[in-house]
């Protein structure tokens, strides 16, 4: 690093014993970095599928994409609403979603409309539905928690990537009948 005056090095190894587990820059309170798989994961009629597990830091933005396309390959149709935390309400995915006819979780961008008499009903049902989208999503987050806390998802004993991964994924199928 040194001698070619780089500050960054691509895959370094971080741990002797799991070669391929990289730092992820975080920024929360308590651990600036942390250690571990980033999944992406859905929640459909309570079952959990897992759709990526990386040991790489990604954006999870970029990925709505690829979970909505896996949907539509299990299910054989697009889903009528996608209920996601807030770095996936960008404006490219909420082009795909108007594309395909499918509703992102509120709030919109933008300033909320100013109410008036003639929009008191529309602005209440945008909110009751706002609110509904936040319940809906406690089924994810749910999930996350209770496989960190009750099945220790935050503490892999596993040595190897695909032997992690395949812990990763029984975790969230123990989730199902747990």
């Amino acid at each position: 690093m040194h001698s070619h005056k780089i500050r960054r090095i691509d895959d370094r190894i971080v741990s002797i014993n799991k070669s391929h587990v990289r730092p992820i820059k975080r920024g929360k309170a308590g651990a600036n970095v942390e250690f571990g798989a980033k999944i992406s994961a859905s929640v459909v009629n309570g079952f959990v599928f897992v759709d990526r597990i990386s040991w790489d830091n990604f954006n999870e933005c970029t990925n709505l994409k690829d979970q909505i396309k896996a949907y539509k390959k299990r299910f054989g149709f697009y889903p009528g609403s996608v209920h996601t935390d807030q770095i996936y309400r960008n404006r490219d995915n909420r082009r795909y979603s108007k594309k395909y006819k499918m509703r992102l979780s509120d709030p919109k961008l933008g300033c909320p409309p100013k109410q008036t008499e003639e929009n008191r009903d529309k602005i209440k049902a945008l909110i009751k539905l706002a609110c509904q989208d936040e319940i809906d999503l406690i089924a994810i987050k749910g999930k996350f928690g209770q496989a960190k806390r009750r099945y220790s998802l935050n503490r892999i004993m596993t040595k190897l990537n695909d032997t992690s991964k395949t812990a990763i994924v029984m975790f969230f199928l123990v989730l199902i009948n747990g």
